[in-house]
């Protein structure tokens, strides 16, 4: 599958996310060409400032994987991490992210750039359109 591909699935969790009333973000994890985890964000849901979709996917996909380290894996993110997350994204080691959305005024390139792992590739941009129309729309109904 494309990274087009894969964003898509990460934007049908954004949309659960946008559903259930929760900032529309939408991850998915994925290891040698295969799904190991899909999330998106629940801090409405749990109360918890941490259970962003990418902290969930992280989570589950190291759960799945049986180790911490997801140094053979792709995060596919509609929206640019915060710092958090991508502190998260270091730890873990993970090989690749793929993100949507820039977020200029909490994106983790505004308040931490070197953040992640010097071994973490990172491509940008990916279905950035659809995200943002989403983001927009979310809050737009709620002014």
């Amino acid at each position: 599958m494309t990274d087009i591909e894969y964003m898509n699935i990460a934007l049908a969790e954004a949309r659960k996310a946008f559903d259930e009333d929760e900032i529309p973000i939408g991850a998915i994890v994925v290891c040698k060409g295969r799904i190991i985890a899909r999330a998106h964000n629940l801090t409405e849901m749990l109360n918890d400032v941490t259970a962003h979709a990418e902290m969930q996917a992280i989570t589950a996909a190291a759960t799945n994987i049986g180790g911490k380290y997801l140094n053979d894996c792709t995060l596919y993110v509609t929206v640019e991490p915060c710092p958090m997350c991508a502190g998260a994204i270091a730890w873990s080691q993970l090989g690749r992210l793929v993100y949507g959305a820039e977020d200029e005024k909490r994106g983790y390139k505004r308040y931490a750039p070197d953040v992640l792992h010097p071994k973490t590739e990172v491509t940008s941009g990916i279905c950035a359109k659809e995200a943002t129309e989403l983001m927009k729309k979310f809050f737009a109904n709620k002014r």
